[in-house]
């Protein structure tokens, strides 16, 4: 047998045992996975879910039947039962008109009935719309599948032409009307005029 022919000979051998011995090193090194640390919540943070049956997150979205958008979400919800609708942490709506503008609404706590079309907004109310007006409420209730919002109590804020305060305030689409938005102020409105707002 010639030199070329034992290194083969030899290399059949040595270098299986070589890739059994890497092998075996990384079975030896490896170390298992622990199971617990992908586990994001604590115990108790579970128990108070599987109590409160609470929705992490949960969002909305949905179409108005002349094309405008309806977006809905909140950081915590908890489904209601009976004559109690649940209720809703960090409340956020915005609305995306199909003629391209935009009202936001955040709220502190709310709920959200789908089925009724109907949610509302409640503590520190905040709207504003991209036609310059920012507004504050105690509480806002709006229709889901259409424009059509309400605010009973107190509405103060500041808009293109200066500060306002007013009774009640409603957010509509008129029906004879099928792309505007009006936003309308009731029950004592007063405006105080800034020539300055008129230029920003």
């Amino acid at each position: 047998m010639d030199s070329y022919s034992r290194r083969v000979a030899f290399l059949k051998v040595v270098l299986p045992l070589a890739a059994l011995a890497i092998l075996s090193t990384l079975f030896l090194l490896s170390r298992g996975s622990n199971i617990d640390s992908t586990i994001p919540f604590s115990d108790a943070e579970i128990a108070e879910r599987i109590r409160d049956q609470q929705i992490t997150e949960p969002r909305f979205a949905g179409t108005t039947e002349r094309g405008d958008e309806v977006f809905l979400s909140a950081t915590k919800a908890v489904p209601g039962g009976g004559d109690n609708p649940g209720a809703a942490q960090d409340l956020r709506g915005e609305i995306r008109l199909a003629r391209g503008g935009v009202i936001t609404m955040e709220a502190a706590s709310g709920w959200v009935n789908v089925p009724s079309d109907v949610a509302e907004f409640r503590g520190q109310v905040t709207i504003v719309t991209d036609t310059g007006y920012t507004l504050v409420t105690d509480r806002l209730e709006t229709a889901v599948k259409r424009i059509d919002a309400t605010a009973p109590g107190p509405v103060a804020g500041d808009g293109p032409l200066g500060t306002l305060n007013a009774g009640a305030m409603r957010v509509m689409a008129p029906d004879n009307d099928a792309e505007a938005t009006h936003l309308v102020f009731l029950n004592g409105v007063k405006l105080v005029y800034d020539p300055q707002s008129t230029k920003r």
